[in-house]
């Protein structure tokens, strides 16, 4: 059972509880509009990452504004993706197990429906799946381009693996995912290049192979929110799946481009409201957002509103700020906005988004009209969204 919205609509920022997951609607429906437009100049359709979100309402506004469908990891995911009304789910990782693969199958006769397989056994559970339920899937041959998580080899072993896709009469082989996701994250724009282009390079040999066994690609896609411009200028890739882009978080930011800037322009849309519970010392103030608040798997979360404030050493229920090297104090009972490491599992720690029109986010020291907590005093709550899929980890 979901808990309590934090807020409601027309409520004040300034009185929704805490710990809260905001969502800054003007700074998130730019990101959205401007992957769009990025997608459709390329040339390449846009299937956004819906692990990012786990909602159905952000998912449908993606295809609003032109993405073909949504990626998932999880069935469990595309059950409240298409339960929620979307129309096309990729689940983009392999499924392995006759009960999850009987639900994956039935959601067939509801939505157009695709996954990925790197292995004849899996294969097989695929086939036997989409037999019982008298539907016809679509499969993609996952390859490794690097990442070393799942994926067959590049080339001939991915050949094997298609052919044996094709020769099922209940699948059908629809082409290639070939997704480095580590290399979203690596820092330099080098080192992106130089990792995306041996991806493309070992994505064409295998498109060609396959072609030239006969078998054509529909899909070939990959690609996320640190990358996609190289995949999608490969003239390889036919979708990009980036999924962090609607919102992103503090460790894409440190991504960089030739001359040392941020390389993104995407902006920061998601953070985590959090109020001063205690402030024994001057050099301390403590949040009551701590580890079940935010993650902190990819580095802590960023101070918006007060500069020099560094966020250490959550426990359960408690954040650190020290306050060492930061002029303006926070007061008992301020609140303090947070811009997460990694917004994906920072998302699965909420029951609801708090959608927040006017936050204009400003970290200027001492703006007029902002408060200690970095936002502007005339934001307001215009919507509550549930995370949806939230802890859908089957």
């Amino acid at each position: 059972m979901p808990q309590r919205a934090p807020a409601r609509p027309g409520m004040s920022m300034d009185d929704v509880d805490t710990p809260a997951l905001i969502v800054d609607l003007d700074a998130f429906e730019r990101n959205l509009e401007q992957m769009a437009r990025l997608a459709r100049r390329a040339g390449v359709r846009l299937r956004p990452h819906a692990k990012t979100h786990k909602s159905p309402i952000i998912g449908l506004k993606q295809m609003a504004l032109g993405a073909v469908g949504l990626c998932c990891q999880k069935v469990s995911e595309a059950e409240v993706l298409v339960h929620g009304g979307v129309t096309d789910v990729l689940v983009s990782n392999e499924v392995i197990g006759a009960r999850k693969l009987d639900r994956l199958a039935a959601l067939a006769r509801q939505a157009t429906i695709m996954v990925v397989a790197d292995s004849e056994v899996g294969i097989d559970q695929l086939a036997a799946a989409a037999q019982r339920a008298d539907v016809r899937l679509r499969v993609l041959v996952e390859i490794n381009v690097g990442a070393d998580r799942c994926g067959v080899a590049p080339g001939t072993d991915a050949v094997r693996i298609a052919m044996k896709i094709a020769g099922a009469p209940t699948l059908e082989f629809a082409g290639v995912q070939a997704y480095y996701g580590t290399a979203q994250h690596f820092r330099t724009a080098d080192a992106r290049r130089t990792a995306i282009a041996g991806a493309v390079q070992s994505t064409r040999l295998t498109v060609q192979m396959l072609s030239d066994a006969g078998l054509g690609c529909d899909v070939v896609c990959g690609a996320g929110t640190g990358t996609f411009e190289l995949e999608a200028a490969s003239g390889v890739y036919t979708e990009i799946q980036p999924g962090s882009y609607c919102f992103m978080d503090a460790d894409y930011a440190r991504n960089r481009a030739d001359d040392g800037s941020p390389v993104s322009t995407f902006e920061h849309a998601l953070f985590v409201h959090s109020t001063v519970m205690s402030a024994p010392v001057a050099e301390r103030a403590i949040l009551d957002a701590g580890h079940k608040a935010v993650a902190i798997d990819s580095g802590m979360p960023d101070v918006v509103g007060l500069s020099g404030a560094v966020y250490e050493r959550p426990s359960d229920e408690h954040g650190t700020l020290n306050l060492v090297d930061c002029e303006m104090r926070p007061r008992l009972g301020d609140k303090v906005l947070l811009i997460p490491g990694h917004c994906d599992p920072t998302v699965n720690l909420h029951d609801w988004y708090v959608g927040v029109r006017g936050l204009n986010v400003n970290r200027v020291q001492g703006a007029k009209s902002y408060g200690a907590g970095g936002y502007s005093a005339r934001a307001s709550v215009e919507s509550v969204w549930p995370v949806a899929a939230r802890g859908a980890l089957f």
